[in-house]
C-alpha cells in the first residue's frame, strides 16, 4: 500500500506510517501480517472516495444463514465417559461444540476496534499513544465474552484475508503447523504494533482466558494475569492487571493498571473492564479517591452514556454475577468502549456484528481469493448454512485428507515450506518470530496447495 500505512503484526509489528507487521499467535502455530493504512482513514469507518468494500462486498451482512445449533443434548462429560482407555487422538467432539469460524478468523476479531490504532498514530505525545495502544489491547479480546463454541482448527496451509476499506486494513494469516487432534488453541504469542510514523514499536502479550465448567455446568470465560506493553523506544511501560474472578465475582471482568516512565514514574492510571470499558486518570487523582474509598465515602456511578470526557469512536463453577457496571472516577478520560452486540447475537453463536462478517463469501470472491482460504473449507460453510451432518462429515474428510498428505511428507522425507512467512528474529525482543514474506496481494495463488 502506498502512503502512510500501519501493521499490526501477529507477531511482528503494526505501523502508522509506512510499516508492515505480522501476527503470530498460539505457539507461533499460525502467524499473520495486518497493514493499516493511516493516510485515508479519519479513524471512524470512512475510506477513500469510493463506497467501502472488501473483495467486492458493499455491504456486510448482519447475520448469519442459519441459528446456532441448540448444544444442550450434548455434554463433554458423556462424550468422555464412553472414551475411558482411549487415546486422545481417537476422541472426536461433536461438531455442536463448535463455531463455524476457524482459529485465523478468530483472531481477526482483534481488528474489530482498529480506529484506536488511528488515534494512537494521531496522537502528538507519547503517553496519549500509549493510553490509545493499552485500550486496543484490552478490546481485543472483549469479543470472547460469552463466546464458549470452539473455532475450527485450522489445516496445514490454511490462510484467511481480509479487507476492510471502511476501517482501513488488510490482513493476511496462514497456518504453519499440523495440530492433529488438538483439543484447544491458547494463544502465547508476542504481538507487535509498529508506528512507523513516530519511530516507535509497542510489544506484549495476551492474558489468560479461561473457560470454566468445560465438563459439567454452564460454560462461561474468564482473563486474568498481567500484560505489560513497552514502548521500545522511549522505555515507557503499561501494566495492565486482568483480574480473576475472585470471591462472589467481584474482581469478575476488572482490569486495572498503570502506564509509567522508564524511571517507574507513574504517569496515568488506568481502569475499568474487558467486557466493557475502559477508563484512564492521572494518578494523583486516582490517589486521592481511592483514599476516600478507603474511608468510606460513597462512589459516584455513572450511565452508560454518562460521564466526563470522551474518546474518539467508541465442582460446578458457579457463575459469578457482573456488576452493574463500572464505577467511573470524577476527572477520568474515557478510552474505549466495547460495541454494543447486535439483537440476535445469541441465536449466532454471541458473534460481533464484526465477527457476522468474517465468513461471507459472495460470488466471485473464490477467484479472488487463495485457494486456501478458510471462507472455502466446506466444513465450516456447512456448519455456517445449519447443515451439521455435512459439517461433521467433511470435518472429518479433511482431517483424514491433512493426515494422508502428512504420511505422504514422511514417506519422502519431505518438510512442509510455508508460502507466505519465513522464520526469522523479532527486531524489538530478540525472540524467534515469524516475518512476512510479501507477495500475497500480488495474487500468484500457482503453489498453492490443495488442502480442501
Amino acid at each position: 500500500m502506498n502512503g502512510e500505512e500501519e501493521f499490526f503484526d501477529a507477531v511482528t509489528g503494526f505501523d502508522s506510517d509506512n510499516s508492515s507487521g505480522e501476527f503470530t499467535e498460539a505457539n507461533q502455530r499460525l502467524t499473520g501480517v495486518i497493514h493499516v493504512d493511516t493516510s485515508k482513514s479519519n479513524g471512524i469507518g470512512k475510506v477513500g472516495d469510493g463506497p467501502p468494500q472488501e473483495n467486492g462486498i458493499q455491504k456486510h451482512r448482519t447475520s448469519l444463514p442459519a441459528p446456532m445449533f441448540t448444544r444442550s443434548d450434548f455434554s463433554v462429560w458423556s462424550i468422555l465417559k464412553k472414551c475411558i482407555g482411549l487415546e486422545l487422538s481417537k476422541i472426536t467432539m461433536p461438531i455442536a461444540f463448535n463455531e463455524p469460524l476457524s482459529f485465523l478468523q478468530r483472531i481477526t476479531e482483534y481488528m474489530e476496534h482498529v480506529y484506536l490504532i488511528h488515534r494512537a498514530s494521531r496522537q502528538p505525545q507519547s503517553l496519549e499513544r500509549m493510553q490509545s495502544v493499552a485500550a486496543f489491547a484490552v478490546s481485543a479480546v472483549a469479543s470472547q465474552w460469552e463466546r464458549t463454541g470452539k473455532p475450527f482448527n485450522p489445516l496445514l496451509g490454511e490462510t484467511y484475508e481480509l479487507i476492510r476499506e471502511d476501517l482501513g486494513f488488510r490482513f493476511i494469516s496462514e497456518q504453519l503447523k499440523f495440530w492433529g487432534k488438538s483439543v484447544e488453541a491458547e494463544p502465547r504469542g508476542t504481538i507487535t504494533l509498529e508506528l512507523l510514523k513516530h519511530k516507535e514499536a509497542y510489544t506484549w502479550t495476551n492474558p489468560t482466558c479461561c473457560v470454566h465448567n468445560v465438563i459439567i455446568g454452564k460454560l462461561w470465560i474468564e482473563q486474568y494475569g498481567t500484560v505489560e506493553i513497552l514502548n521500545h523506544r522511549t522505555g515507557d511501560k503499561c501494566v495492565l492487571h486482568f483480574k480473576p474472578c475472585g470471591l462472589f465475582g467481584k474482581e469478575l471482568h476488572k482490569v486495572e493498571g498503570y502506564i509509567q516512565d522508564k524511571s517507574k514514574k507513574k504517569l496515568f492510571m488506568i481502569y475499568g473492564k474487558w467486557t466493557e470499558c475502559l477508563w484512564g486518570i492521572d494518578p494523583v487523582a486516582y490517589e486521592s479517591f481511592r483514599k476516600q474509598e478507603r474511608r468510606g465515602d460513597s462512589l459516584r456511578k455513572t450511565k452508560p452514556d454518562d460521564g466526563p470526557e470522551k474518546a474518539d469512536g467508541d465442582v460446578v463453577d458457579t457463575v459469578p454475577e457482573s456488576q452493574e457496571t463500572v464505577q467511573v472516577i470524577p476527572g477520568s478520560k474515557l478510552l474505549w468502549r466495547v460495541n454494543t452486540r447486535p439483537p440476535n447475537s445469541a441465536q449466532m453463536y454471541n458473534f460481533t456484528s464484526f465477527t457476522v462478517s468474517l465468513n461471507e463469501l459472495e460470488t466471485g470472491m473464490e477467484k479472488i481469493l487463495a485457494p486456501t482460504d478458510c471462507r472455502l473449507r466446506p466444513d465450516i460453510r456447512g456448519m455456517e448454512n445449519g447443515n451439521m451432518d455435512l459439517a461433521s462429515q467433511e470435518k472429518e474428510r479433511l482431517e483424514e485428507k491433512q493426515r494422508e498428505a502428512r504420511r505422504e511428507r514422511a514417506r519422502e522425507e519431505a518438510e512442509w515450506q510455508t508460502r507466505w512467512f519465513h522464520r526469522g528474529s523479532n527486531p524489538y525482543t530478540g525472540t524467534p518470530d515469524w516475518l512476512y514474506a510479501g507477495g500475497y496481494f500480488e495474487r500468484d495463488f500457482s503453489g498453492c496447495p490443495d488442502i480442501y
